[in-house]
């Protein structure tokens, strides 16, 4: 108090001496008081930005932490300089000015609320840092507190508007909520998105259902790609053609979503397509196919001992083998079907710990599907495609090799035509060569009359 008075009792003996007929009454003192505090606190602030804050960030990047280089990229250390000219505000006022003058109780509340949202700002800073540091941590993959974190920020945000509205009215904030849920239900309207998010969220973290860095897919918003922010009103899910959409937090836990972190984590990606043969190229094996057969490496073994099974059960039921309605024989597809399951077990990028199988779908109008069932041990995207279409290229190329075709609509109709024509020109050439026959026939007949 006596260093108050003292401040007080010099301020006005310097007034005095400018203005001699100036007295601590007139408006015009509490405008030069007022000003003077506000001239004072700009130069605090301007000393504490030039001089304080270089000197905090030349600290701040010769440590070896991390969580400061957080907090000063996201402007803690700024925001928290604008507390000092508030504070200096706060306590200078009521020295300078009296607490009768209007603009007392003015500049007092101004500076509350100037030192309240500083400090709101600061602590923003301050849960950012904590988000970034967890984000960078290994706990980040488990559960993400986006959510958590913007909760906090709008509670705090709240309690700040709150805080300031009782300032200005000089009114308990406990007053202030109680009065509030005179219009809970219009909040809550308002509020909708923000607690289905939140409820959301939790869900979300306990259950470990979605995390940042998570490849979901839900087919009703055509959404497909990667998520990039879980916050507590949207999601951020960039898709694989680079485009950004943004749901509501809550339609991760009411809508449908293929999450593709269990691919990931796994030993490999599956590979499930099939190839349509041709049904009029399916056919029986007869002695030349197999021994072309049993030259190709991988199937060679199954040859033989197929060869010995079948020679084993005519013996057994006494079976000609010449005898094609009661003998037992391989059929071209079933042998394809074995090479491709022997050549997918030395596949070098199939995983051989997964299911891997080669198998036959219903027929329908398009011929016989033949499905290759198995995980690729490349996930990547990219290496992935390369796997698979590298083993389709093999299937393709091979089916010749075993009589058979894959079906092609248009294919198809043009082997019909070939096969028509074909029959046709024979027919001709048949019918033009018995009448050149009967024709020099006819001839050598005149030449022996005559």
């Amino acid at each position: 108090m006596e260093v108050s008075a003292s401040v007080r009792d010099h301020f006005i003996h310097l007034v005095k001496d400018i203005f001699p007929n100036l007295t601590t009454e007139d408006p015009l003192y509490s405008v030069i008081a007022l000003g003077s505090i506000l001239f004072v606190a700009a130069l605090i602030y301007i000393v504490a930005r030039l001089l304080v804050r270089p000197q905090i960030a030349n600290w701040v990047y010769k440590s070896n932490n991390k969580w400061d280089n957080a907090l000063q990229e996201h402007g803690f250390f700024r925001r928290l300089m604008h507390l000092f000219p508030a504070l200096f505000i706060y306590i200078a006022t009521p020295v300078l000015i009296d607490n009768e003058a209007v603009m007392h109780g003015m500049v007092i509340k101004s500076a509350q609320l100037y030192m309240l949202y500083s400090g709101l700002l600061a602590l923003y800073a301050m849960l950012s840092t904590v988000e970034d540091v967890y984000n960078a941590s290994a706990l980040s993959r488990r559960a993400p507190i986006t959510g958590f974190i913007q909760v906090t920020k709008l509670a705090f945000a709240i309690v700040t508007i709150l805080l300031s509205i009782s300032l200005i009215v000089d009114r308990s904030p406990l007053l202030i909520v109680s009065g509030l849920t005179a219009i809970a239900a219009v909040l809550l309207l308002i509020f909708r998105d923000t607690i289905l998010g939140f409820v959301a969220g939790i869900q979300i973290a306990a259950n470990r259902m979605f995390n940042t860095g998570d490849w979901i897919a839900m087919p009703k918003y055509e959404v497909d790609g990667e998520i990039l922010e879980i916050g507590l009103t949207n999601v951020k899910v960039q898709n694989w053609d680079k485009t950004i959409s943004t749901l509501p937090t809550y339609s991760l836990t009411t809508e449908a979503v293929k999450n593709w972190r269990g691919m990931q984590e796994s030993g490999g990606r599956r590979i499930k397509r099939a190839i349509y043969i041709d049904v009029h190229s399916i056919k029986l094996c007869d002695n030349d196919m197999l021994e072309r057969f049993s030259k190709i490496r991988y199937i060679n073994e199954y040859i033989d001992k197929k060869k010995n099974e079948l020679r084993a059960y005519h013996r057994d039921y006494s079976i000609d083998e010449s005898d094609l309605l009661n003998s037992r024989r391989l059929t071209n597809i079933g042998t394809f079907r074995a090479y491709l399951e022997a050549y997918l077990r030395k596949h070098p990028d199939i995983n051989q710990e997964l299911t891997l199988m080669v198998r036959q779908l219903p027929p329908n109008e398009l011929g016989l599907p033949l499905e290759i069932y198995c995980f690729s041990a490349q996930k990547e995207w990219v290496r992935y495609e390369k796997v698979q279409a590298d083993i389709f290229d093999h299937v393709m190329a091979m089916l010749d090799l075993f009589d058979l075709r894959a079906y092609q609509r248009d294919g198809h109709l043009s082997l019909l035509a070939h096969r028509e024509h074909s029959a046709y020109g024979n027919s001709n050439e048949s019918h033009s060569t018995q009448k050149d026959a009967q024709e020099k026939s006819e001839s050598n007949q005149k030449s022996n009359d005559e």
